[in-house]
């Protein structure tokens, strides 16, 4: 079983084709120009011991020894032993509130940014947990699957913008319903952590809500935001242009409405975290956790893979040693025996 450490580096490869049509090429150049001095018996008798074929030899090694480097750097690794891995945790599923008053500055740098770097400091401290990505904005979409790749989520998280969802508005109780159909294990510890700054504008949080708690669903809620408020800038190339205003030609003012986003966590046993202070969300969410009953996830089969980079990292090095010993005239034993047909 192989697996590449880092794939990326193939594009390396594009070296090969550019060197050897550079060697092509030089050969060329020098041919032209000794041809210049004149041809047959005459450049023998000036370069008796010039090989024809060694430069050939050369750039053959030299290519070899690029080709071995490159794949040393990708780091090639062999599943040498496989190891039976069992996992506790719960199921987290992330509600993100990417509506358009998530804009607003009132909580630096932004809502939404301040969103981002939350949830990624709650993932950065995980253990064996899954974890599931929902966007809801005036309706809710599935963003990432439960999955333990917490590399594949922060990447899911960092897309995520105000631009994902075009119906306006903030559907608290779309996030819920959606978010509520990951959870596929009955057995196993749930925890939604729903983010947002309150404004609601959807109906059926109660039909919702009961869902959630149906299915044995704690919901922490994050509000960010403040309750003084702020305006929502519309930007051009990161440049503020203005701000959004209503029908009436005002300018819209968002706030934090803590209320809905308390009522939900009351309701099914979990709580409501201000959203300001990274560490204290965190910390929280932290303790939280431990209050939830771990359960076994699937038992894994995986393989312990070994690097095998040094192998081709060496025979590169040697290929370069020899290359220096290679020199581009005739070599008497070798002459002797005509490997080269230079005779």
């Amino acid at each position: 079983m192989w697996e590449f450490d880092n794939a990326k580096y193939f594009y390396l490869l594009l070296l090969l084709p550019v060197l050897a049509a550079i060697f092509v090429w030089n050969t060329l150049w020098k041919k032209k120009k000794i041809a210049e001095f004149g041809s047959g018996d005459f450049l023998k008798k000036l370069a008796p011991d010039a090989s024809t074929s060694k430069g050939i030899v050369k750039a053959v090694i030299a290519l070899a020894a690029v080709l071995f480097l490159v794949i040393g750097i990708v780091n090639p690794k062999i599943g040498t032993k496989l190891e039976t891995v069992k996992r506790q945790g719960i199921d987290i599923v992330f509600a993100i509130d990417v509506s358009k008053s998530m804009l607003a500055e009132d909580i630096a740098p932004s809502r939404l940014a301040k969103t981002k770097q939350l949830v990624s400091q709650i993932i950065n401290n995980l253990g064996s947990d899954r974890i599931g990505i929902v966007g809801y904005a005036g309706t809710a979409f599935p963003m990432l699957p439960i999955t333990t790749d917490y590399n594949m989520a922060k990447m899911y998280l960092q897309d995520m913008n105000t631009d994902m969802v075009s119906s306006m508005g903030t559907a608290l109780s779309d996030a819920i319903q959606v978010g509520s159909e990951y959870f596929d294990d009955p057995n196993t510890g749930k925890l939604m952590i729903l983010i947002s700054d309150g404004e609601d504008h959807g109906e059926g949080i109660s039909e919702a809500v009961e869902i959630a708690k149906a299915k044995g669903i704690k919901i922490i809620t994050i509000g960010v935001g403040t309750e003084n408020g702020g305006q929502i800038p519309l930007k051009v190339n990161g440049k503020v242009t203005g701000y959004k205003q209503d029908a009436e030609g005002n300018t819209v003012i968002t706030k934090l409405d803590k209320s809905t986003l308390e009522e939900i966590a009351k309701e099914t046993g979990g709580k409501f975290i201000y959203g300001s202070n990274t560490k204290e969300v965190v910390d929280l969410v932290n303790q939280a956790l431990q209050n939830i009953e771990k359960t076994d996830f699937e038992s894994q089969q995986i393989a312990d893979f070994q690097s095998q980079f040094q192998w081709f990292i060496g025979f590169a090095l040697l290929l370069l040693i020899l290359d220096l010993f290679v020199l581009e005239r005739k070599t008497s034993w070798l002459a002797k025996r005509n490997i080269f047909n230079e005779k």
